[in-house]
């Protein structure tokens, strides 16, 4: 990809950087800030995200680090734009590819035309339950975590919107969308509630986060190349 900072630029990182980037398949959003923290070693700084991706997610990742950390809300906040992959008749517990399929469901009977109808009552302002496999913390502890051991979790509706919500293929079992939404917004539980209105099952098999408010994914650095620049960097200087 592009990288969205020249390579040549002079940073300040205690200042104060904004950087995007493309958060790699099974890596946690926290494994990339813990990858950039110690590239910048032996300089003590801090860095963190705008907005969580899943393990199984990838896509554009918003990294503040220095005295920029402090707008990270602000840039959370911001509208998302997601593309997936969906796979019906079939539901996870996590409602995507972590844990093992359940129940399933025979497709048959579904048209593209039913399909595509039942993205409209997914437009506009809706109200989710999260995923019980999700970082939401309850008592001090990551959902997940609980999950995991097999506990019940007490789930509560969120009100999140949804701007847009459109099928881009159909090619049973195998659906790709494009989910335009607000922050808070959980595409694992959009793809399960969606299953659920063709009375039938869905789970999420892919997705990537391709826009946060107006940065983009074809903007972002691979870690990895950003790490080599920030190492290679000889004007990093202490808060």
């Amino acid at each position: 990809m592009d990288t969205a900072i020249p390579t040549n630029k002079e940073f300040d990182f205690a200042a104060g950087e904004l950087l995007l980037v493309n958060k790699p398949y099974e890596w946690t959003s926290f494994d990339v800030v813990g990858k950039l923290r110690n590239s910048f070693k032996p300089l003590k700084l801090k860095v963190g995200h705008a907005g969580t991706l899943d393990p199984l997610a990838t896509g554009l990742l918003i990294i503040c680090t220095g005295k920029m950390t402090k707008q990270i809300d602000t840039f959370q906040a911001e509208e998302k734009e997601y593309t997936g992959t969906m796979i019906l008749g079939a539901t996870t517990a996590s409602y995507d590819m972590e844990t093992a399929v359940e129940e399933t469901f025979t497709t048959s009977n579904l048209t593209d035309e039913a399909i595509r109808n039942a993205c409209e009552q997914f437009t506009g302002d809706i109200q989710q339950y999260p995923p019980a496999h999700s970082a939401i913390k309850i008592d001090g502890e990551r959902l997940y975590e609980k999950a995991r051991r097999g506990e019940e979790v007490e789930l509560r509706l969120r009100s999140v919107t949804i701007t847009k919500f459109e099928i881009t293929r159909i090619a049973l079992p195998e659906i790709d969308f494009r989910v335009v939404c607000s922050k808070g917004t959980y595409i694992r539980s959009l793809v399960h509630d969606f299953g659920k209105a063709l009375n039938n099952g869905a789970y999420l098999s892919k997705l990537t986060r391709t826009r946060s408010g107006n940065f983009k994914l074809e903007d972002a650095w691979e870690v990895m190349d950003l790490v080599a620049v920030i190492k290679e960097n000889k004007v990093i200087k202490s808060v």
